[in-house]
């Protein structure tokens, strides 16, 4: 048994790329989680996931497209997933999120 970072950096890259890979797949097979429910639990969404990946191509010196990068977090274009599988968010929501943005300023 290997700890992680024993193992050598390609072999830790494709474990990295599969469990990205898996927690798509598993977002994908929860389209009921709302982003902002993620925001509010975790503090990242689909769309920080696809920042992430844009950010990432930019520091290998490469261009992706914000917008692609959505369609292969969301699995399809960001419209369509907003429109058959977003629900506004609830004015409790919206609160939570904010003081949570605010405790946040405050650590900062």
């Amino acid at each position: 048994m290997h700890a992680f970072n024993d193992l050598d950096p390609t072999t830790q890259t494709e474990l990295e790329a599969a469990a990205f890979r898996r927690l798509l797949n598993h977002l994908d097979a929860n389209k009921d989680v709302q982003n902002i429910d993620l925001m509010i639990l975790a503090d990242f969404c689909r769309n920080c996931l696809s920042k992430w990946l844009v950010s990432a191509a930019e520091e290998r010196g490469e261009r992706l497209d914000y917008e692609a990068a959505r369609q292969h977090v969301y699995g399809m274009p960001y419209s369509e997933w907003k429109e058959h599988h977003q629900a506004k968010a609830t004015p409790e929501q919206l609160a939570v999120l904010e003081a949570r943005q605010a405790n946040k300023s405050h650590e900062e």
